[in-house]
């Protein structure tokens, strides 16, 4: 059987984000924020600001895409209470205007954050995306703005709090997050895949640790997820507002990632049935991608055969002339 844990450690390697591009991130996102924070304060300082980076980046679960894209999230937080502030939407075009100049593409107002793009040429492209929320000490929970709708709860602390309570002290929950992130990234070529929050709380809720196996690791959380979804389409988000992360896609997405979800499962369940690590490896990067290493080819059956005639069967790799690796 074919341990490929070794082959793991680098397509984790394979879908970090590399160090200089990650300082170049965080230089970026702060003189940002001193930019958003001067405009407040020269045009609306009657509404402090502060600042807590949350999603991918915050949890230590983003990864180098394909197309070599990376981002962060980093929540806007103001300490008014909302029946006595503008409306969400006014305080996202606020936020807007903040942002204009300060990179060369201009900047999105999305539905539920605003997007800056940031392009140095010799790191690839990043964004930066920033939520903003209405939160007093007297809150419960921030409340978030939305483009032309309402405030809703949603409260990234607690969930980051959440997943805190389930990672192992070896990371390896994080890496088959990372893992399965770094699948959707590959196959979203061919068919949509759920986004990375979704992917995150399955991996959580059905994480089966495999000490030194990643490999199988992976194998038998994702058997756990197909499982539960098979026989309930639903994936309840443990924070607030504890919504169903999965109800935004309909019938055929749901059909086509679960096609996608099984053909994995048969094969990683083939590649730890393989003797071969390279069999094995050609199997995993079939659907991990190229950041996937393969193994090196082993000797065939008969170069197997004449090197154990050539060292003999007493070395402690030898069993009757077949290797115990």
């Amino acid at each position: 059987m074919a341990n490929t844990n070794s082959l793991f450690d680098t397509y984790d390697n394979n879908l970090s984000i590399p160090d200089s591009k990650r300082e170049k991130m965080s230089e970026s996102r702060e003189s940002t924020r001193e930019r958003i924070k001067n405009w407040f304060s020269k045009h609306h300082p009657d509404y402090p600001v502060s600042f807590w980076i949350q999603g991918s980046h915050k949890n230590h679960l983003n990864i180098r895409t394909e197309d070599e894209d990376c981002d962060q999230d980093d929540g806007i937080y103001i300490d008014r209470d909302p029946a006595d502030s503008v409306d969400g939407t006014t305080l996202q075009e606020w936020i807007l205007e903040a942002l204009k100049g300060s990179t060369s593409t201009p900047p999105k107002h999305k539905k539920k954050c605003l997007r800056n793009y940031y392009r140095p040429d010799y790191l690839g492209p990043f964004h930066i995306d920033y939520p903003s929320y209405y939160k007093t000490d007297d809150m419960p929970h921030p409340l978030l703005t939305v483009k032309n709708g309402n405030l809703e709860e949603s409260d990234p602390q607690e969930f980051t709090e959440w997943l805190n309570g389930h990672v192992d002290e070896k990371g390896q929950l994080r890496r088959l997050i990372r893992y399965l992130k770094g699948w959707a990234d590959f196959k979203k070529k061919w068919c949509e895949m759920p986004n990375g929050l979704t992917l995150t709380v399955l991996v959580c809720n059905h994480f089966t640790g495999r000490d030194g196996r990643d490999d199988k690791a992976l194998y038998y959380t994702l058997c756990g997820i197909y499982n539960d979804l098979d026989s309930r389409w639903e994936c309840i988000m443990p924070s607030t507002p504890h919504d169903d992360l999965l109800s935004r896609y309909d019938e055929s997405f749901r059909i086509s990632f679960m096609h996608a979800l099984w053909d994995l499962i048969q094969d990683a369940k083939r590649a730890l049935d393989e003797e071969s690590r390279y069999e094995a490896s050609k199997l995993w990067q079939n659907h991990l991608g190229p950041k996937y290493p393969l193994a090196p080819k082993e000797p065939g059956k008969g170069s197997r055969e004449a090197l154990g005639a050539l060292v003999g069967d007493n070395k402690p790799y030898f069993d009757g002339g077949k290797s115990i690796f």
